[in-house]
């Protein structure tokens, strides 16, 4: 059973030419059939047509995986019942090797919110078409996780999210590469994060053709960990270092604090508090100016007022009966 907690349409399956099936609910495509049921055919239509516009799995051949059966539940109860028990309340879709089956939840549901659908159901393809790739063969859950996480992609919200818990050291403990996937959804959205940065580290230390060398080694000698050491010449232990070295590295505090979106936002911070510290100053200081000048003169006052010899000035401010003295007197009869 898996979870897709991530999202983004990249996928394996080659062009294909759909046809509705003699069943009702039913449509046909290229290695796989979508079954849904009463007001769901516009939706079963859109989920054959990303399975059929997505590209080929990385690492996989393009004709993997096939026989698939998608099925679109129309409640909670037949999404419980065709998952195969009781699939936690975080998870977005579950994917059942065994059975080469996908199962959505109903459109709308709690399951189906806060995240992309079509990268949902291209991390559940990743899961059907890695584990067709090793036919009973046992695979490490850090790694089933990781690689359809990977193949899947993320956003940049999740990326951020990713790292944040590395540069603050919020990331699950781990003694090997074997992570746990705890009951709530926001430890187990980073344990999902974590387990794609494995592959993620795979893929950036050696390239895009060690990582399909490896799957053939492993689906040739039965072991995961003697195609691990064949070629990558590591152990899982060694892994384990490496991969947390670069983790730290690549997601690190480093990480957060050169990216340039992060950098102009500490600026622009910067440039907020440099700017109410310079505002504060510029007023204490316009306060204590104004605290020593002398108080306006009132409107009111006249020049000598008050002095010996009650002097007073040109004109009378008080009735607008003076006389200006350089003025000869106005007989008003």
């Amino acid at each position: 059973m898996a979870v897709a907690l991530l999202v983004v349409c990249t996928g394996g399956s080659a062009e294909a030419q759909r046809r509705p099936d003699s069943v009702p609910g039913t449509v046909v495509g290229d290695g796989f059939v979508v079954r849904y049921g009463r007001g769901d055919s516009l939706r079963a239509e859109a989920v054959a047509e990303a399975l059929t516009a997505q590209p080929a799995l990385p690492a996989l051949a393009d004709s993997l995986p096939r026989g698939v059966t998608v099925i679109l539940a129309p409640d909670e109860a037949t999404f419980r019942r065709a998952a195969g028990g009781r699939p936690p309340d975080w998870s977005a879709a579950v994917a059942i090797p065994s059975v080469g089956r996908i199962v959505l939840p109903p459109f709308g549901s709690d399951r189906s919110m806060g995240g992309d659908q079509w990268r949902t159901l291209r991390h559940e393809w990743a899961h059907l078409g890695l584990r067709q790739s090793l036919p009973g063969l046992r695979v490490p859950r850090w790694f089933d996780e990781g690689y359809a996480q990977w193949a899947a992609g993320w956003d940049r919200v999740e990326l951020w999210r990713l790292r944040l818990r590395v540069a603050l050291g919020r990331t699950p403990p781990l003694d090997s590469l074997t992570f746990r996937f705890p009951g709530d959804r926001g430890s187990a959205r980073d344990a999902y994060l974590l387990s794609a940065t494995t592959v993620e580290y795979l893929v950036q230390a050696s390239g895009d053709e060690a990582l399909v060398l490896f799957l053939e080694r492993w689906r040739a000698r039965g072991r995961f960990e003697d195609a691990l050491r064949e070629v990558y010449g590591v152990t899982t232990p060694q892994l384990e270092e490496d991969w947390r070295q670069w983790l730290e590295d690549r997601y690190g505090w480093v990480s957060v604090l050169t990216n340039s979106s992060v950098a102009w936002m500490l600026l622009a911070v910067l440039v907020v508090v440099l700017l109410r510290i310079r505002r504060g100053r510029d007023r204490e200081r316009l306060a204590r100016l104004r605290a020593t000048e002398p108080p306006p003169a009132p409107e009111f006052w006249v020049e000598g007022a008050g002095e010996p010899g009650g002097g007073r000035s040109g004109y009378d401010i008080g009735n607008g009966s003076g006389t200006d003295p350089a003025q000869p007197p106005v007989d008003q009869r």
